[in-house]
């Protein structure tokens, strides 16, 4: 035992960004494929099954949340990761941000919050790894991920406005906002 080992790290706070490439850390909560919605649960440091989507509707590709950060809605910032083959629910690897989806949603109370949707190509693949900005997708590829998620935030009885779409430097913006607002609640915390 070495002498001050207080445990883990939380996969919560780990570092948002990985030193060497400046590539974001990203935490898989969600694989591609799956009907089954997890959460990552920092109390227990364990992800819990949080819904269960309707029959028939997967997730179009891994979805898991970047460290160390603090969406207005509460949690860590989403991202949606492009990758060859579903990761397992917590793996953790890094990614290049491509751009985002700037979003709101209402919640069950009637208030509006901000939830956007970062995407990013994960560091190790092959099929996406020309993808560096928006413009590089498929033609309609957002409009069915916008589509997606507001068929399955709309399962849960509540809503999902996607307001805008943006490239690379605005995600990171939005994780470098995201990582003061996680230092800031904190700070009053602690």
């Amino acid at each position: 035992m070495t002498a001050g080992y207080s445990g883990p790290i939380p996969l919560s706070r780990l570092p948002a960004f990985e030193n060497r490439s400046g590539d974001v850390t990203v935490v898989v909560e969600t694989p591609k494929g799956s009907p089954n919605k997890y959460g990552y649960d920092p109390a227990p440091n364990a992800f819990r099954l949080k819904a269960v989507l309707p029959e028939g509707t997967a997730f179009p590709y891994d979805f898991g949340f970047i460290p160390s950060t603090l969406g207005q809605d509460g949690d860590p910032i989403d991202l949606l990761l492009f990758l060859d083959s579903p990761a397992a629910v917590g793996c953790i690897l890094t990614a290049r941000l491509i751009g985002v989806i700037e979003a709101r949603q209402r919640e069950g109370d009637g208030e509006w919050v901000s939830n956007d949707r970062l995407l990013g190509v994960a560091t190790h693949a092959h099929t996406h790894n020309h993808v560096h900005g928006l413009e590089d997708l498929r033609p309609n590829l957002l409009d069915e991920i916008e589509q997606f998620f507001a068929h399955y935030v709309g399962s849960q009885g509540r809503e999902f406005d996607a307001t805008g779409r943006a490239g690379p430097d605005r995600a990171r913006a939005l994780v470098e906002e995201a990582i003061a607002r996680g230092r800031a609640d904190a700070a009053d915390q602690g």
